[in-house]
């Protein structure tokens, strides 16, 4: 009886998931699902009625801590696994999803003083109500010729820590004041654990700044945002940071009582849940780009160098291989988009036969418009339905459909947004190899490979390239649970690095996507259509969506 088991704990946006891992092969053993009891808090503060302003997003710090108290006994129960075979645990978190904390590491919403305080909960990474702040961010960094301002493709977004710390600076200085620390919450889960705070290099990296060797930027920087936000980066986010190959502490015995575990388990640095993915699915080599895709497309490349390419989100040195640079790039709205269709723009005879085929709506769709040539729809489509993240940054922009006619059928529809993301990550591939980033290998992972044959196939079909997808459908709690398995180390049970475990744990589908060559042709020519139409309504030559939002907002706020 010598098996040795690892947790990956992957925090989303509606719910936190526990699953169950073999260390020896990667096998998922069992996984539970606890659903956040106060949700996503967008409207109003639960329990108390306070209500919040536009674009908005908070949540609970209790929700998290509920995932481990309900779910992690509940896995041990379903699998019948003894706490004593498990080593190590590994966790995956939205981000950036950050809170204020006292000295003691407890989140200011904890106390009777602040309960009814919207600034002292956890701003979700979907919290966009800093956008000001980012904005002024992004003026100061550019005037200033901020070095960092480049490894971000050339602007900070109002998601990330900076932007958040800073409203609440502006807008609560009471309780900037009396926040200790800001933190990532996959930082915070992981001091409930281990009783140490220690600040993961992923998170510091991408989404607060830091460079492994420029550290944070300076305090004179700081000071022209606000006076009292100088020493910000040396007091609110001081901090031991670690590498996500290394280990945060051990499971303390009050966690593990909680948890139902065994002290001393060895825990994992918190990680970005996409970022896990990439070990998850194998990619641990310079050249791969893992695609995770879900209601967003997260575009995760593996590099010996770092060179600064137009719009990513970030580079990071050890970001999440050790050794090598990651870079991250990103689609803001693809299952979204295709989602929105179905919700709001299927007519109802559609709907009406997926029900009487058996078939889901998406699954209908898919099914018509797979038998649609390349360009037979007559339609080109630009993905910008939640903006641009990559490669303009610009949020601004909006969703667009040309050559639509009487005759135009849904699924006709429904295939050209398919084609404009592919025709999106294309764009973004070929942005990194001008720039000198080579992309030799693309995986995919998360819902939508699992789910939509057509999309994967046509993936392939327009970038040109094979596409393998990972066997798992919980890569970054797979992901995770590897880095619990380095943490443990080999004289655990687990490996010592990174690498090993994905050769070990990680695995792909046996079938994967090639491109069609009789299709390269016409999505050659479509793709030069979706140029012209990207340039053009991206980069100045018509302004009509940002300035078609702008009225909007007028008409919404004279009536």
């Amino acid at each position: 009886m010598n098996e040795r088991y690892v947790l990956g704990i992957d925090y989303g946006t509606e719910s936190g998931r526990v699953v169950l891992v073999d260390v020896s092969d990667g096998r998922e053993i069992a996984w539970h699902v606890t659903p956040y009891p106060h949700g996503v808090m967008d409207s109003e503060l639960a329990e108390t009625g306070i209500k919040l302003g536009a674009e908005w997003a908070l949540q609970h710090p209790e929700d998290y801590v509920e995932v481990l108290r309900r779910s992690v006994p509940e896995v041990l129960k379903l699998s019948g696994v003894q706490p004593e075979r498990i080593i190590g645990i590994g966790v995956d978190f939205t981000s950036s999803t950050i809170l204020p904390v006292d000295q003691n590491g407890q989140p200011l919403c904890y106390a009777e003083e602040f309960r009814r305080e919207p600034h002292a909960y956890v701003k979700l990474w979907k919290h966009h109500a800093a956008q000001h702040e980012a904005d002024l961010i992004n003026e100061l960094a550019a005037a200033r010729a901020e070095s960092f301002l480049g490894r971000y493709g050339g602007k900070v977004s109002s998601e990330w820590m900076t932007a958040k710390a800073l409203q609440v600076l502006r807008e609560r200085p009471d309780i900037y004041d009396a926040a200790d620390r800001f933190v990532e919450a996959a930082d915070w889960i992981v001091f409930v654990m281990t009783g140490v705070m220690k600040r993961n290099s992923g998170c510091a990296g991408y989404k607060s700044l830091w460079h492994r060797r420029e550290g944070y930027p300076s305090a004179d920087f700081y000071r022209h945002l606000d006076s009292s936000f100088a020493a910000f980066a040396e007091t609110k986010l001081r901090g031991d940071i670690v590498l996500l190959s290394e280990s945060a502490g051990t499971l303390t015995e009050e966690a593990a009582g909680m948890m139902g575990l065994c002290p001393g388990i060895a825990v994992a640095p918190g990680i970005i849940d996409a970022h896990a993915a990439v070990p998850g699915v194998g990619a641990t080599s310079p050249g791969d780009m893992v695609l995770s895709m879900g209601t967003s497309l997260c575009h995760l490349l593996l590099s010996d160098r770092e060179i600064q390419v137009e719009g990513i989100c970030g580079i990071v040195e050890d970001g999440i291989i050790p050794g090598l640079y990651a870079y991250e790039a990103g689609q803001p709205a693809v299952g979204d988009m295709f989602g929105w269709y179905v919700k709001q723009g299927v007519p109802a005879y559609a709907e009406r036969q997926a029900v009487q085929a058996g078939m889901s709506v998406h699954a209908w769709l898919e099914a018509r418009a797979s038998e649609l040539l390349p360009g037979e729809s007559g339609l080109i489509a630009l993905d910008w339905w939640n903006g641009n993240r990559s490669n303009l940054v610009n949020s601004e922009l909006s969703g667009m459909i040309v050559g639509l006619t009487l005759q135009t059928r849904p699924e006709e529809i429904y295939r050209a947004l398919l084609e404009a993301a592919a025709f999106g990550t294309r764009h973004i591939i070929e942005v990194f190899e001008a720039a000198g980033v080579e992309v030799k290998e693309l995986y995919a992972c998360g819902g939508l490979p699992q789910k939509n044959k057509l999309l994967m196939q046509l993936y392939a079909d327009i970038t040109g390239r094979e596409i393998k997808v990972a066997a798992s459908a919980q890569t970054p709690a797979l992901g995770a649970a590897m880095f619990g398995a380095v943490a443990a180390g080999s004289a655990r049970g687990g490996y010592d690095s990174i690498e090993e475990a994905a050769k070990r744990m990680a695995h792909l589908q046996e079938e994967s996507y090639s491109p069609n060559s009789a299709h390269q042709a016409m999505y050659d020519a479509l793709y030069k259509e979706y140029r012209l139409l990207h340039d053009y309504f991206g980069r100045g030559g018509n302004e009509v969506m940002p300035r078609l939002k702008q009225l909007q907002k007028k008409a919404v706020k004279s009536f």
